[in-house]
């Protein structure tokens, strides 16, 4: 069986502090932009719990989009380690009389 190097991930760091840079901006942007919006308070709450849940299921949602990759990746694997198993232990020229 052939020893296979793990997958590395490519995110560099570069790359999460821009996503964090981005999210940030965002919730800082969309809260002020909620803060000084010319309505009554209770809309402006009713706009910030929106805003919340919006950010929570968000983040949810993409956790549960890596645990799902992240399954696909451990079960290709395991097949794959399967099926270098079976053929290393086939043998073409073996014959099988009754």
């Amino acid at each position: 069986m052939a020893n296979t190097p793990p997958v590395r991930q490519g995110t560099t760091g570069a790359y999460f502090a821009q996503a964090v840079a981005s999210f940030s901006i965002a919730l800082a942007t969309l809260t002020v932009g909620i803060a000084y919006l010319h309505v009554d308070g209770w809309i402006r709450a009713f706009l910030g719990l929106g805003m919340l849940y919006t950010v929570t299921s968000a983040f949810t949602l993409a956790k549960v989009i890596r645990d799902r990759q992240e399954e696909t990746r451990y079960t290709s694997r395991i097949d794959q380690a399967r099926l270098d198993k079976l053929l290393s232990e086939h043998d073409p020229f073996r014959v099988d009389a009754p």
